[in-house]
């Protein structure tokens, strides 16, 4: 009688064995099967802390280029039945750092994996939303690209099936695709750093250097319980502000500037000589992408600035060496959690609010 028991048993245990799911344990965290992680060029650092803190290894991809330049990319292992991921931004040299992942992608698609996610923490050519109404007093419209489309397009047809990015310039690019778009936010790690590093933080004021990012602004202050204030202004062309008005009142409090971008900084450097001009006590900026091109170095040193806090969407070593006010905060716990539950099948939208 006794043994009649024990086929059951053992279809109890298998059971049990078959319902548990299936991952193991590796030294720093949990890793998953069937995921693939690449990186690119652009940013091989935060792809590794992306990777360690999932606990996996990251995927041998081996990228060069012939002697006239064309990019040639070999992905080293298998990625039959995979759910990869391409961790490549959009910094340094745009357009290669762009085609690269184009190829990447179609490598990827035709090796047969299922599902390729493009990992692109700052979108290129975003900027170029649409069509600009004046340039210079003519009217423009109907010659200028809309660049951001025609990027969302090659993506689409390179194979991607998701794309994963941080702090769009302009929330409409996510329209411009036919495929999943999850938009990532850097505003939980700004509000961690700001309650952490500024303790005046509470008689603070949040400032947009731009009527652009009045939306951004406000649901900062909000998160805060502090007051908000926006910089009106003009630019004769790209990259050049011809004037600007300050909406609020800053005076005798600690004014918080924050951008999705900054590329030569003219704009928040006038901004915070605008804001000193109306008694702000000190003047912080807190950027996602600093992508810091031609004089924006030297003009954040030349500027007012208590520091100028940027995430590493974009590499920043060479700038925080050139210019001590610049700070790095790390983004790759939210780029890495927004990958794991990609994969697991779970709400991505838990992180827009919330940092781990």
């Amino acid at each position: 009688m006794p043994r009649l028991a024990d086929p059951v048993r053992a279809r109890s245990l298998l059971c049990s064995k078959l319902e548990q799911p299936a991952v193991f344990v590796k030294r720093g965290g949990i890793r998953m099967p069937n995921i693939k992680v690449f990186s690119g060029t652009s940013h091989p650092d935060l792809a590794q802390k992306i990777v360690d803190r999932l606990g996996i290894d990251l995927g041998k991809v081996v990228t060069k280029k012939f002697s006239n330049l064309e990019t040639c990319v070999e992905i080293g292992e298998s990625v039959r039945g995979e759910d990869v991921y391409i961790v490549q931004s959009g910094s340094g040299e745009v357009n290669d750092n762009l085609m690269e992942l184009l190829i990447m992608i179609n490598a990827c698609k035709i090796a047969s994996a299922s599902r390729v996610t493009a990992v692109i923490p700052c979108f290129p050519y975003a900027r170029q939303d649409k069509k600009d109404k004046k340039q210079k007093g003519l009217i423009m419209a109907s010659r200028a690209p809309i660049s951001a489309k025609l990027v969302a397009n090659m993506l689409s047809v390179a194979g991607a099936d998701h794309i994963i990015t941080m702090d769009l310039h302009a929330s409409q690019i996510q329209g411009f695709f036919d495929i999943p778009v999850d938009n990532l936010y850097a505003e939980p790690a700004v509000l961690k750093w700001i309650k952490e590093n500024i303790p005046e933080w509470r008689n603070a004021i949040i400032v947009s250097p731009d009527a652009g990012g009045a939306k951004r602004v406000t649901s900062i202050a909000d998160r805060l319980n502090v007051e908000f204030a926006l910089i009106h202004k003009e630019r004769k062309k790209a990259n050049e502000v011809a004037s600007m008005v300050l909406v609020g009142d800053v005076k005798d409090r600690v004014a918080i500037l924050v951008d999705d971008m900054a590329d030569t900084c003219g704009t928040i450097c006038h901004a915070a000589e605008k804001l000193l001009e109306a008694e702000a006590t000190k003047v912080y900026a807190i950027l996602t992408h600093g992508i810091f091109s031609g004089p924006a170095i030297s003009r954040i040193n030349n500027a007012c600035f208590e520091a100028v806090v940027v995430t590493n969407t974009i590499p920043q070593e060479k700038h925080m060496k050139e210019c001590p006010k610049i700070q790095c905060t790390d983004i790759s716990l939210i780029i890495s959690e927004a990958i794991r539950r990609t994969h697991n099948g779970e709400s991505v939208s838990y992180l827009f609010a919330n940092f781990l």
